[in-house]
């Protein structure tokens, strides 16, 4: 979904020529509506409601990889495009061959995320395919990007994971400049599990999950 017509008539060209299946529609309304679609590719500047608010309703229903586009290439814009559920942000102008690598990447993560079924931590069991996560038979109730950081920490646990592996794993990129988006799920996942202690800060170096003692 691309508000500048030229260049939504480029990208459907550019990736029909390498053999994805692309539907366009014209504004926020219809991609809420839209269905059966593997990937979205979404602009922040849409005619009728923002980009952001249309990631984050999405994100509500389902979990289908989004890719943002956006002529916004200030940190904070990328930060909040992430933080609203994106997997990936893509600034204006880009080539098709680095979009095409990012649908690439993002569609790779996806499908080695349903390969696993199950991760069990002490009384912690995360449940890949259905993207559940119970704690001691609990059920806890988490956001796409929470789920993510959670299902990457606990690859291996005890195991420190440095802040920008986190960053490049999680959201798909190559991650420049502030981390402070992982510091806001960090805090928001610990929350949520029940026990800050589930999460442990590294000073300097970056995170890794534990059984609460």
């Amino acid at each position: 979904m691309e508000d500048d017509e030229a260049i939504a008539t480029s990208l459907e060209a550019g990736l029909s020529a390498e053999g994805h299946d692309v539907t366009r529609v014209p504004d926020g309304a219809s991609a809420l509506t839209a269905r059966d679609f593997d990937l979205m590719l979404l602009d922040v500047g849409l005619p009728d409601i923002d980009g952001f608010d249309v990631c984050r309703r999405v994100r509500t229903t389902s979990q289908v990889p989004i890719i943002m586009l956006t002529a916004r290439a200030d940190e904070i814009d990328r930060v909040v495009g992430l933080e609203s559920g994106a997997d990936d942000y893509v600034a204006k102008p880009f080539s098709l061959r680095e979009l095409v690598a990012r649908i690439k990447a993002v569609s790779r993560r996806q499908s080695s995320e349903l390969e696993a079924t199950e991760t069990r931590v002490g009384n912690m069991i995360i449940d890949h395919s259905r993207r559940t996560v119970t704690i001691a038979g609990r059920e806890v109730s988490l956001t796409a990007k929470e789920f993510d950081l959670l299902a990457y920490v606990a690859r291996e646990p005890e195991v420190v994971h440095r802040r920008l592996a986190i960053m490049e794993s999680v959201w798909d990129t190559e991650w420049f400049g502030s981390t402070k988006t992982l510091d806001a799920h960090v805090a928001s996942l610990r929350k949520k599990l029940g026990d800050p202690r589930w999460i442990e800060a590294v000073r300097g170096v970056g995170f890794r999950l534990v059984v609460p003692a």
